[in-house]
């Protein structure tokens, strides 16, 4: 048995589904600059397959989450696969066809969001019901370790994806290559899903969590199993106790989404190199990102012991260096370390925003503020790499400039400003 109180087979095909969920979707972000430049397609658009695919997880993901009780977290599981089988092969085949000039490039890419968007659809459904059947099968600590540990797939995922992805760049599939190959993999975790995890005989109830958005250069942690309904009196947006943190969360969560939706076109711009050629620098600035990230997520946060108003301040005033070091920087080394000062105040800032939201209500009421958290950061993404993108196509370091001056702001304004009150018991 392993520590959790799974066997370690059932739980290493749990922590494979969320990683395959995680990696996959991050390495597809990593190539969609180089794919967009390949085509010749406008930056605009890649943002936009961007954020298409980002809301639909945000929308459809609750969904499955409410669902995994009736019909099955083995049987969602295999769903949330299948969307991601199918994204996957959608998406290579019709690049793979517009590369070889098969078909005109924006059909090209109005196709590829077609796929983003049954990835956002259905492969959500996999996280919240991976969630739900570890939440029902173990108790305690237990059951808290082995969220965690689950939860920590999708940063894994986020270093892994990108880190793979030039990799299996080879002819004659090229940059489709590595979708294809994560279709694959994606195929052997459903076998092993299908033929070796036992249909469901929870021991308690339980409810998956909602799961934030898997996205690259950050850890795309995921959202906490639930038992039962959500508890608690009605709890509105415009709550004085959550609707400072409502606003903490959209700046910061637009200035991250606009790093991440123009972070790609810098580095192949900067250095000036054919898309398919750039794609290993892309990977090193985006994995040195995500590893920044959780480095600060999974240790300096616990070193630092700060409560959410100072994470916020601290996080957002790294985040603020960071990005300005990015635009100005001139060399991979420079685009490396500005991102990766960026993504640690960013990793430092979520969660300052997430447990500062939750703890400033009753425990009963948690539940409803988790929810609302997670639709907070996914409103970042419906407009976020847009903006990104329309200041990049302005003046090449004005969105990494404008970043920088929002955080800054947020980091003074709530340094001055605002004084939560004293954290629910």
């Amino acid at each position: 048995m392993s520590g959790y109180g799974l066997s370690r087979e059932r739980f290493g095909l749990l922590f494979a589904v969320m990683l395959v969920a995680a990696a996959g979707n991050t390495a597809m972000q990593s190539l969609m600059p180089a794919i967009g430049r390949e085509l010749r397609i406008p930056d605009l658009w890649v943002a936009a397959a961007f954020s298409l695919s980002a809301i639909a997880w945000v929308v459809a993901a609750p969904h499955w989450g409410r669902l995994s009780d009736r019909r099955g977290r083995r049987a969602l599981m295999r769903l949330g696969l299948y969307g991601f089988i199918v994204s996957m092969l959608i998406c290579g085949a019709v690049l793979a066809a517009g590369l070889a000039g098969l078909i005109p490039p924006m059909l090209v890419f109005l196709i590829f969001m077609l796929g983003r968007t049954v990835y956002g659809i259905w492969g959500s459904a996999s996280p919240p019901a991976v969630q739900a059947y570890v939440a029902a099968r173990t108790d305690g600590d237990q059951r808290t370790n082995a969220l965690a540990a689950i939860a920590s797939s999708f940063g894994l995922g986020t270093i892994i994806g990108p880190a793979l992805a030039p990799l299996f760049i080879f002819p004659p599939l090229g940059l489709s290559g590595p979708l294809v190959v994560f279709a694959m993999i994606g195929a052997a975790v459903l076998t092993a899903i299908v033929t070796r995890l036992p249909d469901d005989t929870p021991q308690n109830p339980a409810r998956g969590g909602v799961p934030d958005y898997p996205f690259m250069g950050g850890s795309g942690g995921a959202g906490t199993a639930r038992d039962g309904d959500e508890a608690g009196a009605p709890l509105r947006w415009r709550d004085p106790r959550i609707l400072p943190w409502h606003v903490i969360g959209v700046i910061g969560g637009h200035g991250q989404a606009a790093l991440l939706g123009v972070i790609g076109f810098l580095v192949i711009d900067r250095l000036a190199l054919p898309p398919a050629h750039s794609q290993q620098w892309i990977a090193l600035v985006l994995i040195v990102g995500a590893a920044a990230t959780l480095l600060g997520q999974w240790w300096l946060i616990p070193q630092l012991k700060l409560h959410p108003r100072g994470l916020v301040i601290w996080g957002s005033f790294l985040a603020a260096l960071g990005a300005t070091a990015t635009g100005l920087a001139g060399s991979v080394y420079g685009l490396t370390l500005g991102f990766a000062t960026a993504s640690l105040g960013f990793g430092m800032f979520r969660p300052g925003f997430t447990s500062g939201a939750l703890l400033s209500v009753e425990p009963g009421e948690q539940n409803v503020v988790a929810g609302m958290v997670t639709s907070v950061n996914g409103i970042a993404y419906v407009a976020g790499p847009a903006i990104g993108v329309g200041l990049y196509g302005l003046a090449m370091p004005l969105p990494f400039l404008i970043v920088g001056a929002l955080m800054m702001g947020l980091a003074v304004g709530v340094s001055l400003r605002f004084r939560p009150s004293a954290p629910a018991a």
